[in-house]
């Protein structure tokens, strides 16, 4: 691509551009904290899910600073729904790196800013180029597809990968680099979309391969993804007769780390019998195993839990699990809880 190109391209985007909560108007540039916390809110999620989570967070925590002074648990609690929750606890990390080695102020540099907890090429080149206005090439996963089309690069995805990061840095024009990411990203989720693209209206047809060829639709290719394996468990929803249930911290490190959950038996793959399951009971009660299966997934299997529920005859139960505590249900809202914990209290009619 030409700088005649880009230049296509940003006149497109002044025309076009999308209105989010997080970019700053024409002219202006989004602060660095801003650009950081949406973009980590966006990995692997829409923007019309993160739209609401970005506004409460800003306004809960309106700078890094105060984010880094949050406890982990409000952090996790606020972030509760939008998943892959590892993002949440190096969200919180970050902020204390950025407060304590950079004095609140995050650094322009993209290998400084990869140094930083949860922060890869991607996120450091958008900062780079959207806060800084510096040039760098930010490749998301629209990206990936408007170069593996305008250059007709046809070898599946992830080995295409190198290929199309090279291309797309080369493309990168020099002024203006905080629009030309967000252009390029626009187009991507608006144009050049995975099914479909409209080719006829983008600024960039007369210059795409991939359309030339008549194979734009079919790229970027990928190849197969293994099948990904169903584990099973059977999930324990304890409740006093006030209706308040019996809720545990999962470990800091690993799936869930430090979210709130019911206790559950391991989730494992092959075969499982409920009955069997009720042996890892967190306490002895009167468990009645529901009809049907919540069924989530994750990023590398799926999880069908079946659920138990009983009625605690008293209060010192929560005494026996270490790390276990009653939560009533107005204040489940506020407690760490993802998605497939939600499920599992709705199936219990808890909630």
């Amino acid at each position: 691509m030409t700088m005649t190109h880009a230049s296509r391209l940003l006149a497109w985007y002044d025309r076009h551009r999308r209105t989010l909560p997080w970019r700053a108007p024409s002219g202006e540039r989004t602060p660095p904290y801003l650009v950081w916390l949406s973009e980590i809110m966006l990995q692997q999620t829409t923007v019309a899910t993160v739209g609401d989570y970005y506004r409460r967070f800003v306004k809960r925590w309106p700078t890094v600073e105060a984010l880094a002074e949050a406890p982990l648990d409000d952090v996790l609690s606020a972030w509760a729904g939008l998943g892959y929750y590892a993002r949440a606890r190096n969200l919180h990390a970050c902020a204390r790196a950025v407060a304590d080695r950079h004095g609140g102020h995050f650094p322009e540099d993209e290998a400084a800013l990869r140094a930083l907890p949860g922060i890869g090429p991607y996120t450091a080149a958008a900062i780079r180029a959207i806060a800084f206005d510096l040039k760098a090439s930010a490749v998301d996963g629209n990206v990936e597809r408007v170069i593996a089309r305008l250059e007709a690069i046809e070898t599946p995805l992830p080995d295409a990968k190198i290929e199309i990061h090279l291309s797309a840095a080369e493309l990168v024009p020099a002024q203006r680099a905080g629009d030309y990411a967000q252009a390029m990203m626009d187009l991507g989720a608006t144009v050049c979309t995975p099914r479909k693209p409209l080719c006829v209206i983008c600024p960039l047809s007369r210059s795409c391969r991939a359309l030339k060829l008549g194979i734009a639709e079919t790229l970027p290719r990928r190849s197969p993804k293994a099948a990904k394996p169903t584990r099973r468990g059977l999930a324990f929803v304890l409740a006093r007769k006030d209706g308040a249930i019996l809720l545990r911290k999962r470990p800091t490190k690993g799936l869930l780390g430090g979210m709130d959950e019911v206790p559950s038996s391991p989730w494992r793959e092959g075969k499982f019998i409920v009955a069997d399951a009720l042996g890892d009971a967190p306490v002895p009660a009167r468990w009645t195993i529901m009809d049907g299966l919540v069924r989530h997934t994750f990023t590398h299997f799926h999880l069908e839990l079946s659920v138990a529920r009983a009625t605690a005859t008293t209060d010192r139960l929560a005494r026996l699990l270490p790390g276990s505590a009653w939560c009533t249900l107005d204040l489940l809202d506020e407690r760490a809880l993802p998605t497939v914990m939600r499920k599992v209290i709705e199936k219990a009619s808890l909630s």
